[in-house]
This record gives structure tokens, C-alpha cells and sequence, in this order.
């Protein structure tokens, strides 16, 4: 293939040609010079074709991460060898799926053989989950730069080295892990003095003192001893939390997408807010030194992790939800409570993170829901759109009145299914997409600190 240099030079040399010619033989033909010069740099590019080195005698390696977080930035490294006997003066163009946000477009290279070059390019994803390479294209120039070789798609893909990188939820919310860490270890007892009111679980004896309940006596260990001694109790320990995503069509709604204000802003879909309060109820828990269980699903199992130990709970969920999508589909509420009744077999707390939505709530979750509540203590998460308090205040012209009027009444639906649920023992979170996690973390250590577990 040829470059712009061909046709530039081109007209260069036939502009001087022509001007020589019209000014040395006025009555000569113009063609048979235009033709000599015409096949001189046809002669050029391809003698340029020629001394190019081949551009599919090199070897690829990479090196680098293998996960990133959503919103950072990683560095890959492509490590390109000429195999070849002639210099490679080229470029190479590292392909990404355009959700990885790959820079550089391409790298310039001048190899002599055997000659490596380490080229780095950086990824900026937009979107979770697996971001793969998908070809790397190597371009090589002849010495005046006239004509170049390029590798076929097939050879491209020959030489590829298969690469992936995962991108990891961003977690936002672990910017509350030290707030609920700190609450957790005085429930414990680890800031304050354990008592009859930390938990239900037996931790241990001690003498008497003023202003300790009666009823925490133990008359037995007493009557073997000088001094009357009481019992101590410590939060409750290797309790289970199954955490349920719903992934339907709920769940690729946006929250937030009005301001204060009454701009429109991009929102947040409600599946993130839900990763991102499920990792930090996770990492709560863990070290509360509960196990924490996931399930992603709709009308099919999405994401399914039961860990059987505590150790590395957070890195193996936060895998599982990396590529983790909405389903444009109506959960299947129903086959949900069974699966949770499959994988919990002793009472845990199952904290379902959907929408408090009233047809699909109503008609799907509420008459399974006894079935739920028999066995487990649930907790029922959704995020609160504030953009329907902005719209239900709204007036002015007739289409606002219509609005707000609209919202009022969705917003009167969502009272009365937080009132059903409530009826069914079950906890009910319903926050701004800001406080979510934190309100969802909150009501754990609540249900920890009573015990309810």
C-alpha cells in the first residue's frame, strides 16, 4: 500500500516537469515526460515496498494489571520483538473494545533485529467487566516512506496475545467502612465494657458490681465461689447474610436524574447502587465475622457465590459482580425464594436489594413473601428517587400539575407497599442513592446489636 508521500510526490515532480517542458520546447508533448515521471516514482514505491521489513515477523508479549476499578486508570504494557533481518520503522496499533477507553491511538516504533520495544497503553474503562484486546495491528514503512506493509486480519490475530483486563464496581461507598467499623467494635465491646446488653451469645464470668441487672446473676457459678459473679455476653458471631441483586428491569433504571435544582443530571442506575451497598454490607460483616453469601438473578441465576469459610469473602464477591448487567425481563420473584431456600438451609439474614416497585412487588414478591419470612430475617433495600418529591412540588403550567399529581400518587403506591412489608417483619431500607449504603450497613449492625440475626 502506498502513502500520501506517493501522490504528493507526484505532483511535485510533474508540476517541475511541466514548467521545464513548456519553458525548454514549447511546441513538444507534455505526455511522454509525464509518463517517464509518472513510472519513476511508481519505481520508488515499489523498490520502498520492497526494503520494508515484513510487518508480521514480530513477537508479542504483555504485561500487566489484570483488574481495575471503574473510574481508574491501568497501564498495559505490549513488549514488541523484530524477528526479522531488516529494521522495522513502523507503527503499531494496540485495539481495545472502545469501552476500555484505550490510549494511545498507535505507537511509533524503529526496531533493528531483534530489537524489542516496551509500548504502553492506558485504560480508561467506562463500564465493568471483562475488557478485552482485541487485535494488534503492526504497519511497516519502507526507508523513504513511500510504501508500507501491513499485517491481514488473520495474521493479526495469529500474534495477538490474549489479554483481559476485569473491571472491578468502583465501591464508593468503603468511604463509610471506617464509620460502621468503629460502630461495630463498641457493639462488640472492644471500645466499651461488654454487658448484658451486646448480644446474646455467652462470652464470659465476672465479680458483681453496682448497677448490673440482677437477672445476668449466674447462681450456680455464685454458689461455688466467695463472690457473686454475672454473666457477659458478647454480639453474635458466624451468623449467615445471603445478599440477593435483584438484576430485572428495575434495576436499569436511573435514580437522581432531576437535581434540586430541577436540572437533569445523568443519575445513577440502581444495579450499581446496589453492587456498591452489597460490598460494603460484605466487608461489614466480614469483619464482624459473619459469612456472607451473594445471589444475582431475575428469571435466571446471574451470579451465585457461597463461601463456606470467611477468608477472602470481598475479593471473591466483588469478582462475581464485576460483569454483573441488568435483564430487560420481570423478575421472577417466586423462583428467587426458592433458591434462597435452597442455598440457606439455617435462618440468615437475606437482604434482597430491588425496587420498591408496586406491580412487580405486589404481584410477584408479596405472596411468596410468607414463605421468606418463616425462616429468615429479610430486609427489603431500594433506592429512593428524591426526583419524585421535586416533581410531586412542581407547579405552573398544566403539564407540571399533570406531573406532580402523577408522582403524588406513585409516591402514596410506595407508602403503602413499605406498610405491606412492614405487616410481613420485614425491614425495610429506603434511601437517596448518597446515604444507601450507609443506611443499608446502619440497619445490619441494628439487627446485630439486638441480636436479630
Amino acid at each position: 500500500m502506498v502513502t500520501w508521500r506517493v501522490p504528493a510526490l507526484l505532483g511535485v515532480l510533474g508540476g517541475l516537469d511541466l514548467a521545464v517542458v513548456t519553458l525548454a520546447f514549447p511546441e513538444a508533448w507534455l505526455w511522454p515526460s509525464l509518463a517517464v515521471v509518472t513510472g519513476f516514482v511508481l519505481l520508488l514505491t515499489a523498490l520502498d515496498w520492497l526494503v520494508a521489513a515484513p510487518a508480521g515477523e514480530v513477537r508479542l508479549t504483555r504485561s500487566g494489571p489484570r483488574q481495575v476499578r471503574l473510574g481508574e486508570t491501568a497501564e498495559v504494557t505490549l513488549t514488541v520483538t523484530n524477528t526479522s533481518p531488516r529494521t522495522l520503522r513502523g507503527l503499531v496499533r494496540d485495539a481495545w473494545v472502545p469501552s476500555a477507553g484505550a490510549t494511545p491511538y498507535a505507537h511509533s516504533v524503529l526496531l533493528d533485529p531483534e530489537e524489542s520495544a516496551d509500548l504502553v497503553t492506558t485504560l480508561y474503562p467506562t463500564r465493568r467487566g471483562d475488557r478485552p484486546a482485541v487485535r494488534v495491528t503492526v504497519r511497516s514503512y519502507g526507508p523513504l516512506g513511500l510504501a508500507f506493509r501491513q499485517t491481514s486480519r488473520r495474521r493479526s490475530a495469529a500474534i495477538t496475545p490474549s489479554w483481559a483486563v476485569t473491571v472491578l464496581p468502583p465501591f464508593t461507598a468503603r468511604r463509610f467502612l471506617p464509620e460502621k467499623l468503629s460502630r461495630l467494635r463498641v457493639i462488640e465491646g472492644s471500645t466499651v465494657t461488654r454487658g448484658s446488653g451486646h448480644g446474646t451469645e455467652f462470652d464470659s464470668l465476672r465479680e458483681y458490681v453496682i448497677g448490673d441487672d440482677v437477672r445476668s446473676i449466674d447462681w450456680r457459678a455464685t454458689a461455688r465461689r466467695e463472690n457473686v459473679v454475672v454473666k457477659t455476653w458478647r454480639p453474635e458471631r458466624d451468623r449467615r447474610v445471603l445478599c440477593v441483586i435483584d438484576t430485572g428491569r428495575t434495576s436499569a433504571g436511573r435514580v437522581g436524574t432531576i437535581g434540586k435544582a430541577g436540572e437533569t443530571r445523568r443519575g445513577e442506575p440502581r444495579l450499581d447502587a446496589a453492587i456498591d451497598a452489597a460490598l460494603l454490607l460484605a466487608a461489614l460483616a466480614t469483619h464482624a465475622d459473619d459469612r456472607v453469601d451473594l445471589l444475582a438473578m431475575d428469571t435466571v441465576v446471574r451470579a451465585s457465590v457461597s463461601t463456606s469459610v470467611r477468608r477472602n469473602q470481598l475479593p471473591r464477591l466483588t469478582q462475581a459482580l464485576a460483569g454483573l448487567q441488568p435483564a430487560l425481563v420481570e423478575t421472577d420473584f417466586s423462583r428467587v425464594v426458592t433458591e434462597v431456600l435452597r442455598i440457606e438451609r439455617r435462618r440468615a439474614l437475606v437482604v434482597i436489594f430491588t425496587a420498591l416497585d408496586p406491580a412487580a412487588l405486589g404481584e410477584g414478591l408479596l405472596p411468596v413473601l410468607p414463605r421468606l419470612v418463616a425462616k429468615h430475617t429479610v430486609m427489603i433495600a431500594a433506592v429512593h428517587d428524591p426526583s419524585l418529591e421535586w416533581l410531586a412540588s412542581a407547579r405552573g403550567t398544566a403539564g407540571d400539575i399533570h406531573t406532580a399529581a402523577s408522582a403524588a400518587r406513585t409516591l402514596a403506591e410506595l407508602d403503602r407497599v413499605r406498610t405491606a412489608l412492614t405487616r410481613f417483619n420485614v425491614h425495610v431500607v429506603d434511601a437517596p442513592v448518597e446515604t444507601f449504603a450507609s443506611a443499608v450497613a446502619d440497619r445490619y449492625l441494628d439487627l446485630k446489636a439486638a441480636g436479630r440475626l
